[in-house]
């Protein structure tokens, strides 16, 4: 049985698994953990302040290289938790076509 209405199944961390976020522009960083992720999205724990987050797009890194990452929007914010929906060339493209139609 689900445990929510998600499109998409969400897996649950059973250990923190650290990862970071950062600014498109690359001016701020903050440290988070992973609570739970699906292939369209996530839910993260925020270290600090999430003022930042306002920007709305930042990229999530999952790697301590900076390797492995995800280019992310902001969904919502409650107390020092957040939801991200991950955006992919695809989704762009999507909304981009409506707004282009006569």
């Amino acid at each position: 049985m689900r445990f929510d209405s998600r499109k998409a199944l969400r897996v649950r961390m059973d250990h923190k698994q650290p990862v970071n976020l950062m600014g498109s522009d690359g001016t701020w960083r903050r440290s988070c953990v992973l609570l739970d992720v699906s292939q369209t999205g996530a839910k993260i724990e925020v270290e600090g302040t999430l003022d930042v987050l306002q920007a709305k797009e930042f990229f999530m890194l999952l790697s301590s290289t900076g390797l492995a990452y995800r280019r992310c929007e902001l969904v919502w914010i409650d107390g020092t938790m957040a939801g991200v929906h991950f955006i992919n060339a695809d989704s762009k493209k999507k909304a981009a076509k409506p707004a282009q139609a006569k």
